[in-house]
C-alpha cells in the first residue's frame, strides 16, 4: 500500500506546474519506485494538466489578464523566458519550442507560449505529447542507469532513509 501512495504522489507532483517529469521521474526512481510505472504515471500526470491548459487556453489567458491587471506588468524573469522562447519559436517553430521548452522553461509554460505565439490547439497537443514522452523516457533511463551506475548498493536510498524502524 505504501508503494501505491508513492505512485499517487508521483502523479500529483508531475501534474503540478513547475514540477516536471524531468525532475519527478528521477526522484521517484531514487526513492525506490519502479522506473517504468513511475515514468508512465508521471507522464500521464504532466500530460493531463498540459492538455487541459492547451484546450482551456482562452479561459487561462483571460484569468492571467485579470491577474496581471491586479499586480501590474510581467516580471523580468518571465520576460526573459518569453524572449528566449520567442527566439526558439521563430527559428525552429512549434517542434523546436515543444522539445526544448520543457527542459528550460517547463512544459506548462511551453504549451502556453506555443498557443500564445499562434499555434493551433491540436498541433500543440501533438507536439507537446511527443516532447513530454521523449523527456520522460530520457529522464527515466538516465536516472535509472545513472543512479545504478554511481551507487548500485544504494538503490531505493530515500526509501531506506525514510523507512520507519520496526
Amino acid at each position: 500500500m505504501d508503494m501505491m501512495w508513492g505512485y499517487v504522489l508521483v502523479f500529483i507532483l508531475a501534474a503540478i506546474p513547475w514540477f516536471e517529469v524531468i525532475g519527478v521521474v528521477p526522484l521517484a526512481i531514487v526513492a525506490g519506485l519502479k522506473p517504468v510505472p513511475s515514468a508512465i504515471i508521471a507522464l500521464f500526470g504532466n500530460l493531463l494538466t498540459v492538455l487541459l491548459l492547451i484546450f482551456l487556453i482562452d479561459k487561462v489567458k483571460a484569468w492571467l489578464e485579470r491577474k496581471r491587471g491586479e499586480r501590474g506588468t510581467e516580471t523580468d524573469k518571465l520576460s526573459k523566458r518569453k524572449s528566449r522562447a520567442k527566439k526558439i519559436w521563430l527559428t525552429y517553430g512549434i517542434p523546436g519550442l515543444s522539445f526544448v521548452g520543457p527542459f528550460f522553461i517547463g512544459s506548462h509554460l511551453t504549451a502556453f507560449m506555443c498557443m500564445g505565439f499562434g499555434a493551433k490547439h491540436r498541433k500543440t497537443a501533438l507536439w507537446m505529447t511527443g516532447s513530454l514522452t521523449v523527456w520522460t523516457a530520457v529522464s527515466a533511463v538516465a536516472a535509472y542507469y545513472g543512479f545504478s551506475f554511481l551507487a548500485p548498493e544504494n538503490e531505493g536510498l530515500l526509501k531506506n532513509i525514510f523507512k520507519q524502524e520496526e
